[in-house]
């Protein structure tokens, strides 16, 4: 395998190696560490790259494993993964994306971070988000913009954009992200890959609270259904004190996957639709997207119908409760970028949160009664494909707002009523840019749309694809 292909491994793959002696972990860090060396500074993926640690950590590995493979090491022993910098990692720069918090270091590892320290992962750093990870797109002031490795003019998405980006282009074979509206849908939607949001309670948010209501989620994203699976099986879990939680799957997200992709699954009832009331009709190649899943759906013997639960008033209520989000943060409205200043300018009292809080909950019933019908809701991730960088640059918050809730419109029904979603790559546009669908699930049945995932995977790959940017040989 030459190093090219060893960087658009799966990191399951790449585990295997490193158990068989076939790669080491310090030779597979230095290999990563020196792709972001060469291309990092276009791309934009990485806010903080902590090579000096994960040198030092993929060394102490390697020599472990130079003493003998022990069965009972950590699964991912050795792989390398990035996170986004909305988590904290002990003792490295944590920005959330802000200008005015460029010199922050975290003082502890929080939940996300110990589970992938524990499954034996080597962290490259810190990726990409928009401010405060309030937009789709990554270009928070005082950083480089995010930029797509499959078209170097258009956006990663948001707000897990650097995490999207550098796994698409080869710069960490897994990445985790969090979604509080499509922050991981979205970015796998334009980079090609697949981004898991797990159910609400699934992926604890400790040693904090959780997130605008539930809304958001902590998730996983990769090039494969079994490696974003398999990510998702390291973070998940209660720790003391969370306000909502589930009980761990059995079998294991990853072995669906596997089992999933070798076999056939039981038939399923899927719904699908290619418009989000009130908002409106995914353009064509994102229509045609979700046409075509949904007939090869039906090949693998599925019954599929165009339905959809109904979305009426969830716009209003689920954006006061996603914006809080920016006034949560505790940074002062001097220094936010313009967008998020007037979103902090926009906070309602306690008492209209309340009530928008409420609307949103009884929404969300509605729209989770649909699911005694159907195990699946297909849907695009997205209504049309990445836009350019700077694109929404010059309109007013207010216009931005109104395109961005146009943009994401089929993704906050998963994040209001805290169902499981899993966005797949479908092909490309006509411009070459990567589009996609979604599945939605049951409440706390990951497992199916994982399972379905990986059926759609198999019958159509996808990993294979690589953009040019990330495709050189080192």
């Amino acid at each position: 395998m030459n190093q090219t292909d060893l960087a658009f491994a799966s990191a399951l793959e790449q585990a295997n190696l490193i158990r068989s002696k076939q790669i080491s972990p310090l030779e597979l860090v230095q290999l990563y560490l020196e792709r972001i060396q060469l291309l990092d500074d276009t791309l934009g993926s990485f806010f903080t790259v902590t090579a000096d640690k994960a040198l030092a950590d993929a060394a102490a590995k390697t020599e472990v494993l130079a003493q003998g493979v022990d069965a009972s090491l950590p699964p991912f022993f050795g792989v390398p993964i990035a996170i986004k910098d909305l988590n904290s990692v002990a003792g490295v720069r944590c920005t959330y994306g802000s200008k005015v918090m460029q010199e922050n270091i975290a003082t502890y590892d929080d939940a996300v971070t110990s589970r992938i320290k524990q499954a034996g992962f080597v962290i490259l750093g810190k990726t990409a988000t928009s401010e405060v990870g309030s937009l789709p797109y990554t270009e928070p002031e005082g950083f480089p913009p995010t930029r797509n490795p499959w078209n170097l003019d258009y956006t990663a998405g948001g707000s897990s954009g650097g995490a999207a980006a550098a796994v698409a282009a080869g710069l960490s074979p897994i990445a985790q992200g969090s979604d509080g509206g499509g922050s991981i849908r979205g970015p796998a939607f334009c980079c090609g890959l697949v981004g898991i949001k797990p159910a609400r309670g699934r992926v604890s948010y400790a040693p904090i609270g959780d997130a605008m209501n539930g809304i958001a989620a902590n998730g996983s994203l990769g090039r494969t259904v079994a490696d974003a699976a398999a990510l998702l099986d390291v973070m998940s879990g209660y720790v003391t004190g969370d306000p909502y939680w589930l009980l761990d799957p059995h079998p294991s997200f990853l072995t669906i996957a596997q089992q999933s992709a070798d076999q056939n699954i039981q038939p399923l009832r899927i719904a699908y639709s290619t418009s989000i009331a009130p908002i409106g009709e995914a353009d064509t190649v994102c229509t045609q997207a979700v046409l075509d899943t949904a007939k090869t759906l039906e090949r693998l013997g599925h019954q599929v119908e165009q339905n959809c639960p109904d979305c009426n008033g969830l716009e209003e209520p689920f954006t006061i409760v996603w914006r809080t989000g920016v006034s949560a943060s505790g940074l002062p409205p001097e220094a936010l970028e313009p967008f998020n200043r007037w979103l902090w300018e926009q906070q309602d009292s306690s008492g209209d949160y309340q009530k928008a809080v409420w609307t949103m909950q009884t929404i969300s019933r509605r729209i989770v009664s649909f699911f005694d019908r159907y195990d699946v809701l297909l849907l695009p991730t997205y209504l049309h494909p990445a836009i350019r960088i700077g694109e929404w640059a010059n309109l007013s918050p207010a216009e931005i707002l109104e395109k961005v809730v146009h943009w994401i419109a089929p993704c906050p029904i998963a994040n209001a009523t805290g169902l499981p979603a899993i966005a797949i790559p479908t092909g490309f546009s006509p411009e070459g840019l990567p589009i996609g669908v979604q599945l939605v699930g049951r409440p706390a049945d990951e497992s199916t749309v994982i399972a379905l995932a990986a059926q759609l995977e198999k019958v159509k790959p996808w990993s294979e694809a690589r953009p040019k940017f990330g495709n050189v040989s080192m």
